[in-house]
């Protein structure tokens, strides 16, 4: 196995095969950057470029790519609130709040340290434990897989803390979102309402960034300010005081890169699942942070990097030993080795360990590269942070749009966007947790197939099992804890003590009033119509397709009767809210944003950027024309260059262009 591993080595520092592990590693960097693309789309559009090449420096390239991607879409996550790809959501959790208190800079050179330990880790292992962890991953059934997602997302639900009932609500009505569309057991079609949209269900994209980004985004509109409220110069002792967050933190690097690592190389559990999984770890496990997570503590930021970084050598492991891919992007790779002649397997750990070792030294050396790149770049994106609303808000909004449209390229993507977004922001506004939702979502499908396995093959005795026994049970502690504990005369006292100070990056909790009262009483009131809606409604379905809805329900409408019991009991905390601006200036961003939407379908998706950005900057941003102009030129640019000329996106069809048929052929059907 050594002899093999330096043999790979001598094979990648071939300089014709480290240049395009260079290109590669520079390509997913800018792919992690751009909102909605991914590793994913970036190894599909590559892909072809790779078949004049050498198996060696074909896998090198792509491995390169998708190394890295979960890299650099820490950059959009931390300065905008923006997941460059689905990787980086638990990100933002921490990220953004440090860039709004003027800490981008430490939240860089944190997040890149624990991205370059974590894929390093998972390289290591990768290359360690192929043969060992074979008889254990063949070991692991359906039963086991529920209960991994069902703890995934109960760590998650548990960072809720006062809010405990709210995030369960939250986690079921993500589990509900997932299942609209056709079921794959019976055909039945679930929540349609007679769109064809709906039946292959909700694109993430949309959704994701309708959670996240676009509250994120109105709301700073709304303030008409930079993202940082400190807009201190970030200098390179900001993300050197990063790095030394992360070594400070190494065990818990260690650990979140142990999870990514375990997690990575189970099929189907991909990068949007682990790094909430490695967040909800770290929220339960590390001093404090039930008092700061969430609120820009740098040690949230490590934790989902370092696992979102590491589980690329895991995915690798049943991609190699197996052939079995361990993500959406290593189904890309496996094709990959298919055309270049290579069978994954067995063959992988004798005859040609040699490849197996060169992609070990690929995902080590783009580690490596990608972080020095984001290191040295990272204190001129950090300045981003400092830019006003009225110049970023438009061209990240035109971002938004284009990434969510990738997610069926339908323009009933922009309807979810928008529909998500108005939700997003009402949960944020009413201190709802938005991360168990979008988790739920993420594995819903998983939850339903693993469940209906399970059920199928040994009925009710699966949570009899030795290990999904103890993951209930876990999950039934973690749960009831923060319960029972309200009856101790110890949280009644601490419920009435009054804080002697304020952390000095957070701003103190504000009571609702009594407006926002009302509307978190309707919300409520919503919740358990919703409950008995789903069950009613999927009560005349067969078995497989209502098994899960009506599960759901039912632990939606316990967790609102729970919260209803205890609220009349006073062991709910008073409704608190975050700093948020006022209503009318709200409604002005959304009507910006509507008026986009509306736009891309009257006179397309590139003019109304365009429109969109120069009117922006002109009414909101108070610039000057020429300087308008100057800003949305090269940001049109870009665009075009990108999604037209190089993805080949087709643009949705417009009222304009079915006008005027001539006008669309002469822009390339833009229109």
């Amino acid at each position: 196995m050594l002899e093999a591993a330096f043999e790979a080595l001598s094979i990648i520092s071939d300089p014709s095969r480290l240049i395009f592990v260079a290109l590669g590693t520079v390509l997913g960097l800018m792919i992690g950057v751009i909102p909605g693309i991914g590793g994913l789309v970036g190894l599909a559009l590559l892909l072809p470029f790779t078949f004049s090449m050498d198996p060696y420096t074909a896998l090198a390239f792509l491995v390169g790519v998708q190394a890295v991607t979960t890299t650099s879409d820490t950059i959009p996550a931390v300065l905008f609130g923006v997941p460059g790809t689905t990787g980086s959501a638990a990100t933002v959790l921490d990220g953004h709040p440090m860039a709004k208190n003027g800490q981008a800079g430490r939240a860089f050179g944190a997040a890149f340290t624990a991205s370059v330990c974590g894929g390093l880790f998972g390289a290591v292992v990768l290359a360690m434990s192929i043969p060992l962890l074979r008889p254990f991953i063949l070991s692991i059934g359906t039963p086991e897989l529920l209960v991994i997602c069902l703890l995934g997302m109960t760590l998650v639900v548990s960072l809720s803390h006062g809010a405990l009932f709210k995030g369960l609500v939250a986690a079921a009505l993500g589990l509900l979102l997932a299942t609209i569309g056709d079921e794959a057991q019976t055909g039945t079609l679930r929540w349609t309402f007679g769109s064809f949209y709906l039946w292959d269900g909700l694109s993430l994209v949309p959704v994701a960034l309708g959670l996240f980004a676009v509250p994120e985004m109105i709301d700073l509109g709304a303030a008409k300010r930079s993202i940082a409220r400190d807009n201190k110069k970030i200098s390179a002792w900001d993300q050197v005081e990063g790095m030394k967050d992360a070594f400070r933190n190494w065990w818990l690097v260690l650990r979140c890169s142990s999870i990514g690592t375990f997690l990575g190389s189970i099929p189907g559990l991909g990068a949007n699942v682990i790094d909430w999984i490695a967040y909800g770890y770290a929220a339960r496990a590390v001093p404090g942070a039930k008092d700061s997570f969430g609120k820009g503590d740098v040690r949230g930021v490590i934790a989902s990097e370092s696992a979102n970084n590491a589980k690329e050598g895991g995915a690798l492991v049943p991609t190699l030993a197996f052939g079995v891919p361990g993500s959406a992007s290593m189904a890309i790779l496996l094709g990959a080795f298919l055309i270049h002649g290579i069978s994954p397997g067995p063959n992988m750990l004798d005859q040609d360990l040699d490849i197996t070792f060169t992609l070990i030294w690929t995902v080590a050396i783009a580690n490596i590269l990608g972080a020095g790149i984001c290191f040295l770049l990272a204190g001129q994106f950090a300045k981003v942070a400092a830019v006003r609303a009225g110049v970023l808000v438009p061209l990240v909004f035109g971002i938004m749009v284009i990434g969510a449209y990738q997610g069926a390229r339908d323009y009933a993507d922009l309807i979810v966007l928008i529909s998500f977004g108005a939700l997003g922001w009402a949960m944020k506004r009413l201190n709802w947790p938005r991360a168990p939702l979008i988790l739920a979502f993420v594995l819903g499908g998983l939850v339903e197939n693993y469940l209906f396995i399970s059920q199928l093959r040994y009925g009710f005795e699966w949570m009899l099992q030795p290990l999904p026994a103890v993951v209930l049970l876990l999950i039934a502690f973690l749960l009831l804890r923060p319960l029972v504990v309200r009856f101790l005369p110890s949280w009644n006292r601490q419920q009435a003590k009054t804080p002697d100070a304020e952390t000095p990056d957070a701003r103190p909790p504000m009571h609702a009033t009594r407006s926002e009262f009302i509307a978190d009483m309707a919300m409520w009131a919503g919740v358990v119509a919703l409950m008995i809606f789903v069950y009613v409604t999927a009560s005349g379905w067969e078995m497989p397709a209502r098994i899960l809805p009506q599960t759901v329900a039912i632990g939606g409408f316990i967790a609102a009767g729970g919260f209803a019991v205890f609220f009349a009991m006073g062991k709910i905390p008073t409704m608190e809210v975050t700093d948020h601006e006022p209503i009318r200036a709200v409604l002005v961003q959304a009507v910006w944003m509507i008026a986009l939407i509306v736009g891309v379908l009257i006179i397309g998706m590139v003019p109304a950027i365009a429109v969109f950005g120069f009117a922006y900057m002109l009414i909101e941003g108070k610039v000057k024309p020429l300087h308008a102009v100057l800003l949305m030129a090269p940001f049109l640019g870009g665009i075009y260059f990108l999604f037209h000329e190089m993805l080949h996106i087709p643009w949705p069809r417009s009222y304009l262009g079915d006008w005027l048929p001539d006008l669309r052929r002469a822009t390339g059907r833009m229109i």
